[in-house]
């Protein structure tokens, strides 16, 4: 891979075509599969112009049948294939749990390491103009709950690439989780092919006061948090973990044991998920240095709606967080 330092500003989307382009030029064995993955909206633009540039033998649509599509993709791998599935919504990825939860994850266990499916799936989340319960689910915790995934969840263009080519071109398979809200964002992402190596998480925003752990779309908001309460003196220091299988537990508790305050924002349910996982490691190396209790900042136990005006109330946005830091400080 060539190493030029050339960057330019490229929105998230267009992050996740160029690492799916260079990845299948640098690879034959690079396919993509999925429902309209060869259509000219190409998937809101994160496939447009594969099919074009690669045939159809290698950018295929597929039926509407999300396990026997990660069952064909987990085969082809078997064969030397590098296949990535692209899942309109993450909700509809249900569908494939067996093959995902019964075979994929155990694949390199149950062959006593002789054999490897390097599958990437891409699960993308909905949010806003009335996505509603069927298309808002963002399920990471459960992925990376699961022995034998790396799970994946990218809050910027440039890990959204970076991310993405580590997981075609690793041995162990991996859900990449997109949020839909993201992908009009922009950042600066180096023209050339390059890999962000999983469990290695960055500081988005230094501080001393408080770690404010950001998980996927919740980056934004956390960054937007932290500049409010910069006003008032709070200085806060903004974590992303950019995967949670690995998680990035060396980093984490450098970040904590700093500052000795923890609040962490998952842009899912409140119970049970990623920020509980996360407080509970913190707790259990940490717990005695604490100024404060750590919190949870994440969406209510409840479905999401689809009326625009209960969906305002659903989602929390960065005075809200802002508010629950006033009140830990």
């Amino acid at each position: 891979m060539t190493t030029s330092p050339m960057s330019r500003p490229l929105s998230y989307a267009n992050a996740i075509n160029e690492a799916l382009r260079q990845s299948m030029q640098l690879s034959d064995k690079v396919v993509v599969l999925g429902q309209l993955v060869d259509y000219k909206s190409g998937i809101f633009g994160t496939t447009t112009g594969l099919v074009d540039r690669f045939g159809p033998r290698r950018v295929q649509d597929f039926p509407v049948s999300e396990n026997l599509m990660t069952s064909v993709a987990m085969g082809a791998a078997l064969t030397g294939m590098r296949p990535v599935i692209v899942h309109q919504r993450l909700d509809f990825m249900i569908y494939s749990l067996d093959a995902i939860t019964n075979w994929l994850s155990l694949w390199h266990f149950k062959s006593a390491g002789k054999s490897n499916m390097p599958v990437t799936i891409r699960a993308i989340v909905g949010k806003g103009w009335g996505q509603g319960p069927q298309h808002s689910k963002s399920l990471h915790s459960w992925f990376a709950h699961l022995p034998g995934l790396r799970v994946a969840v990218p809050a910027t263009a440039h890990d959204a690439k970076g991310l993405l080519m580590e997981s075609i071109f690793s041995e162990t398979p991996a859900i990449f989780v997109e949020g839909r809200g993201l992908f009009s964002m922009t950042a600066h992402v180096p023209e050339h092919p390059y890999r962000i190596r999983f469990g290695k998480g960055v500081v988005r925003r230094p501080g001393s006061d408080v770690t404010l752990v950001a998980i996927g779309a919740m980056v934004a908001v956390a960054l937007r948090a932290a500049a409010d309460l910069e006003v008032d003196g709070i200085s806060v220091e903004v974590f992303d973990p950019r995967t949670l299988s690995p998680l990035d537990r060396d980093g984490l508790l450098t970040s904590v044991a700093k500052t000795r305050r923890l609040i962490v924002a998952d842009p899912a349910w409140r119970s049970f998920g990623a920020a509980a996982e996360i407080i509970a490691i913190a707790s259990e190396n940490l717990s005695s240095d604490f100024r404060s209790n750590p919190m949870r900042f994440s969406y209510p136990d409840s479905h999401t709606p689809m009326s625009s005006a209960l969906e305002a109330q659903y989602y929390p946005e960065h005075a809200a967080l802002a508010a629950e830091i006033r009140k830990m400080m």
